[in-house]
């Protein structure tokens, strides 16, 4: 596809923002093989291609097995993520499909069990940011 606009360019200070989060975040206690699999997980869901090629490469260089990779869209039905993996998981798909979950509350307990406060905004944090990012590059084609 041809990119639409070249919004790197035309609109660098709002770009670099949104990279200090996540620059933020990767040095965050969630640690970057986590974050990575939401950022993962976060694109599967809008469909960037841009995105998912990233994140699956930053993936398997963590060392992070192709079969996990490969059953993160169905890791509902999966064995292969722990428990904190699925209530980041979990809450990664509530804020994405935000419209419809309005983040529910069972959801959000969940987290508790596995994260400090600090850890869930960072986490939130996170999740937006990819989706942001992520709207970014699907609506600018890139």
């Amino acid at each position: 596809m041809k990119l639409r606009l070249p919004y790197f360019d035309l609109s660098p200070e709002a770009l670099a923002g949104l990279r200090a989060v996540g620059l933020c975040i990767q040095d965050s206690s969630l640690g970057r093989q986590l974050v990575e699999l939401i950022y993962l997980r976060v694109s599967q869901i809008n469909g960037c291609s841009f995105c998912l090629k990233k994140h699956s490469k930053t993936l398997r260089d963590y060392g992070e097995s192709q079969d996990k990779l490969d059953s993160l869209a169905g890791w509902h039905a999966s064995n292969a993520f722990s428990g904190k993996e699925r209530a980041a998981l979990a809450w990664a798909e509530a804020l994405t499909h935000i419209s419809n979950t309005h983040a529910p509350d069972d959801v959000f307990a969940t987290l508790r069990e596995f994260f400090t406060d600090k850890e869930i905004s960072d986490l939130t944090f996170a999740i937006s940011n990819m989706n942001a990012l992520n709207r970014l590059a699907i609506s600018m084609r890139q």
